[in-house]
């Protein structure tokens, strides 16, 4: 038996397998964050290609929470009727829809990647100002950003709350909080980026507090049924930044908090990080907070063989893989992968005399 193919269950939910879409921002949303056909046909045929957790791209809680013009969001109402066919679909398919609710913090109001223009979005093209812990801009480019003050924190700390409780409205079946890739609340968490000295800063407790003040937030919305997940960076790469010991202290409380499974990323707070990208790099960090800090990990980073992912379950580095790139190039990467390892799995009937 794979596996990698295993069900896996979290609180209610059952996934069919342990290959999830890892979120991937399109910068393709409509007016004011709302999803388009693209999400729907992106996210669908992963659904269809046999994914068993399919995620949304980074999915704001506030308007000035975007990183560019064209993210999605979940601020609104508007919001919960355009992610609902998007939602639908997925389940109809077999997958298990999980929404990332994420801030991008003093990275927001920025060019999407494949725009010629650099640095931050002024307003006469959409932009906004953005904020941070502080009023210290991620680069000189970027904009500068006005720092959270009380009732900026509790504003944050409320709209991941609603968007929880509005994503389960239109239909998704999970969340996940991001507080990795140095948006928001990695900003908070790394002592790269969070230079405050009052209760949001100074100590790792202190950084932590915005994380865990969010996860809370997000379990009382959606209630008791529902799974919780994290996306956490486990490592700046940066000397004096988050480390691995971070992320094991961190994970520990997210899941005291009602988190069921961090996923574990890195990098992304510092411009000058030294990452040492290969197959599988992040695939140690998940193993580490998973075995020290008892919960579930979902490992990403550059899996691209069946057997590689095969390995990671079997062995217990983690309990999910998330795949980026690979289900870019091939949607179809989970349907092939049982093939290869001799796994059952359900073929679309229209596309059965490819199976």
């Amino acid at each position: 038996m794979s596996s990698l193919f295993t069900p896996l269950a979290l609180r209610a939910v059952t996934l069919p397998n342990r290959i999830a879409l890892a979120p991937m921002c399109q910068y393709t949303a409509g007016p004011d964050g709302l999803p388009t056909d693209w999400h729907l046909v992106h996210l669908g045929t992963r659904a269809v290609g046999g994914a068993g957790l399919v995620m949304t791209e980074a999915t704001a809680v506030l308007p000035e929470g975007r990183i560019s013009p064209q993210d999605t969001g979940l601020w609104s109402g508007r919001h919960v009727d355009a992610w609902r066919p998007v939602t639908r679909f997925l389940a109809a398919h077999g997958a298990v829809p999980v929404v990332q609710l994420a801030h991008a913090g003093f990275k927001a109001s920025t060019y999407r990647p494949w725009d010629p223009r650099r640095g931050g979005v002024p307003d006469a093209e959409g932009g906004w100002v953005p904020v941070g812990p502080t009023d210290e801009p991620f680069v000189p480019e970027y904009r500068v950003p006005t720092a959270l003050d009380e009732a900026g924190i509790a504003a944050v700390i409320e709209a991941f709350g609603a968007a929880a409780a509005r994503a389960v409205e239109a239909g998704f079946a999970a969340v996940e909080v991001h507080a990795a890739h140095g948006y928001l609340l990695h900003e908070f968490l790394s002592p790269l980026t969070n230079h405050r000295t009052d209760g949001w800063g100074g100590d790792r407790a202190g950084r932590m507090r915005l994380t865990l003040e969010v996860a809370r937030a997000v379990r009382a919305a959606v209630g008791a049924d529902v799974p919780v997940l994290a996306r956490i960076s486990a490592t700046d790469w940066v000397e004096g930044g988050w480390t691995v010991d971070d992320s094991v202290a961190l994970a520990t409380e997210l899941a005291a908090a009602g988190v069921d499974l961090v996923d574990c990323s890195s990098g992304g707070a510092s411009p000058n990080a030294n990452v040492p990208v290969g197959r599988g790099y992040q695939v140690p960090l998940a193993a580490r907070v998973r075995r020290e800090a008892r919960v579930a990990t979902g490992a990403v980073g550059l899996i691209v063989e069946p057997e590689q992912a095969e390995a990671i379950i079997a062995e217990g580095e983690a309990d999910l893989v998330l795949l980026g790139r690979e289900l870019l190039r091939n949607p179809y990467w989970p349907l092939q992968a049982a093939a290869k390892l001799g796994a059952d799995a359900s073929w679309p009937d229209q596309y059965l005399r490819a199976a």
